[in-house]
């Protein structure tokens, strides 16, 4: 029985052997090359794909900075990450640039059977792209222009690799470093531009401040002379409307006398007081030699007629009012 035993244990090494060639199972979004007698035979995508023994087999690839002999192509979008590189401005200024590539494969046959190194023709076209690209701007451009470059580096290197069905989804430039000397004159420089902002920020500042305050003192003017005039305004009403009292309450009592003693008649009363007064001012002089009376027409003279009744008598002027006798002082 044990002589049957060791035949049919090496048969079963000989099928789990073939059926290990036989079976592939391909992760998802990942592909591999099958050929046929070496010659390309088809594309063996994610799932469970049976292989030929001894006629069929998978291709491999030896691409930089992937694992040597590899079989399985990744179909994903991928990186590769540019070590810092020298470029030259058109300026003629030795800078430092790296990037960082996004692609991806779209068409594993071509990124195969195209290129013998895909991954190492992907860095070398693009660190000669970025020198071409950094090598027409200027320092200063170089330096902030990054997504002008990075665009223009896309569109270079998507044109480049369509025939190896690689799509270039973006470029990134990470860091731009100039020399020394050029960096500590750019800061030199950066901060002379600062303090001459600042320098402008704080004039313009004292500008807007006295402008504020000139129009603060201009509306405080204005305000002022506002109520100044509101003021003098209102004395004045004021005062006017005092003056009309006094003159209605002087006019109403005169009103009054003047009924109580020339029969109500204002004029003939004013007139004797100012008569009387002017008498009375005339006796306490003591030069006066002549008393000259003013004579008018017969309406002043009329008028006088009721001093009678103040003085209680007195001589009568022939067609007029009886007039008092003044006695000539010497």
């Amino acid at each position: 029985m044990f002589e049957y035993l060791i035949p049919l244990a090496i048969f079963a090494a000989i099928a789990f052997f073939i059926a290990a060639k036989m079976i592939r199972i391909i992760p998802q979004a990942t592909a591999m090359i099958i050929e046929r007698l070496g010659k390309f035979d088809r594309l063996a995508i994610g799932g469970l794909n049976i292989v030929t023994p001894f006629l069929e087999s998978p291709r491999s690839v030896n691409w930089t900075g992937f694992k040597p002999g590899m079989i399985q192509i990744d179909l994903r979008e991928q990186f590769i990450d540019l070590p810092p590189q020298p470029v030259i401005t058109r300026d003629n200024v030795t800078i430092t640039a790296d990037s960082v590539v996004y692609w991806q494969i779209t068409d594993p046959i071509k990124a195969v059977y195209e290129v013998n190194d895909l991954a190492g023709s992907l860095i070398q076209m693009t660190i000669t792209s970025m020198r071409n690209v950094i090598g027409n701007l200027d320092l200063d451009h170089a330096l902030t222009s990054r997504d002008t470059i990075n665009n223009s580096l896309r569109v270079i290197l998507d044109e480049a690799t369509d025939k190896w069905g690689v799509k270039v989804t973006r470029v990134e430039l990470k860091n731009i470093t100039p020399p020394e000397d050029v960096r500590i004159t750019m800061e030199k420089q950066m901060t002379a531009e600062r303090n001459r902002r600042a320098i402008v920020l704080q004039a313009e500042g004292e500008k807007q401040a006295s402008i504020t305050r000139a129009e603060g003192e201009k509306q405080s003017a204005i305000t002022r002379a506002e109520g100044e005039k509101q003021s003098a305004i209102l004395q004045a009403q004021g005062a006017a409307e005092a003056r009309l009292t006094a003159a209605t309450a002087e006019a109403e009592s005169i009103r009054r006398i003047a009924e109580g003693i020339s029969g109500g008649n204002p004029a003939q009363y004013l007139i004797m007081m100012k008569y009387i007064e002017s008498l009375r001012e005339m006796s306490k002089s003591n030069n006066a030699k002549v008393v000259f009376m003013p004579v008018e027409t017969s309406s002043v003279l009329s008028s006088i007629g009721a001093f009678k009744e103040v003085f209680g008598g007195g001589e009568r002027v022939e067609g007029a009012t009886p007039v008092p006798r003044l006695r000539e002082k010497v």
